[in-house]
């Protein structure tokens, strides 16, 4: 699962210049936030990630860095990038743009995507990914009312920041390969504590459902879809009404990746 991150975007982590949406006459004021993850496989250390960017009320602009290091680093050369950019309407963001660039020690991969109105304008995938026979075909409707795999990580508060109604919601993944949802259930909170946060972090239960662009015969893909143990730890991006992940864990067939944060820095 840790890998996933750093190829086709079907990933935990996920960044940005932005877009802007005029409230009262006035964009809304944006904070900077700055958190630094921790990653690892079953209680090993992988390597590190970084979130960065801009929040708003009515937007976001986030840069995703990945790396993994030591041994497993060394063998594989895993790294990756991630952009996105939109807005944020009704409670739901909105894409405008996302981009990911993921190398390992054989290829690097770059996807960029264009959206408008949760609807893909164009998608460019270099190199293209093989052709399989058992691939679930991309349709046109696929392509709407998605959201890109890192403004899924902006969850405008709904109610207040630690009630259930701001863990139940279903996200509409699409990263320019595959379209799949995400579902999130609440689950309880956690009290943690890092330098820059220390309070509660609301937990939620996360389903995969695949939807498209997905592999039939995969065995990840259906020991994933049927995995109940995910969950997403989300805190407050200071005052922007916007939770964000502080950890992230998912069993996989190999043992339970976690990306958890270890710092946390949000100014105005």
């Amino acid at each position: 699962m840790t890998m996933r991150i750093l190829r086709s975007g079907n990933t935990l982590l996920m960044g940005a210049a932005f877009t802007a949406l005029v409230l009262g006459g006035q964009p809304a004021r944006a904070d900077a936030v700055d958190m630094r993850y921790r990653i690892s496989l079953a209680g090993l250390a992988l390597g590190n990630a970084s979130m960065s960017g801009n929040i708003a009320k009515d937007r976001y602009a986030i840069n995703l860095r990945a790396k993994l290091n030591g041994l497993v680093g060394m063998i594989v050369g895993g790294s990756g990038a991630a952009d996105a950019t939109g807005s944020i309407v009704n409670g739901r963001p909105l894409s405008s743009g996302y981009a990911l660039s993921a190398s390992n020690s054989q290829m690097t991969r770059t996807i960029r995507m264009s959206v408008s109105n949760a609807q893909v304008n164009t998608v460019a995938i270099d190199p293209p990914f093989d052709e399989h026979p058992d691939r679930v075909p991309i349709t046109p409707r696929n392509k709407q009312g998605i959201v890109d795999p890192i403004g899924a990580l902006v969850m405008p508060v709904r109610g207040k920041p630690f009630e259930p109604s701001s863990c139940d919601r279903v996200l509409p993944v699409y990263d320019g390969a595959q379209r799949f949802n995400v579902t999130l259930s609440y689950s309880g909170t956690k009290d943690v504590s890092v330098p820059g946060y220390a309070g509660p972090a609301l937990v939620c239960s996360a389903r995969y459902t695949p939807i498209a662009g997905h592999r039939l015969n995969k065995k990840q893909v259906t020991y994933m879809q049927n995995n109940r143990e995910m969950s997403a730890w989300l805190i407050p991006a200071g005052d922007t009404g916007v939770l964000v992940p502080f950890r992230i864990s998912v069993k996989t067939q190999i043992g339970t990746s976690v990306i958890e944060a270890e710092t946390v820095n949000v100014t105005r």
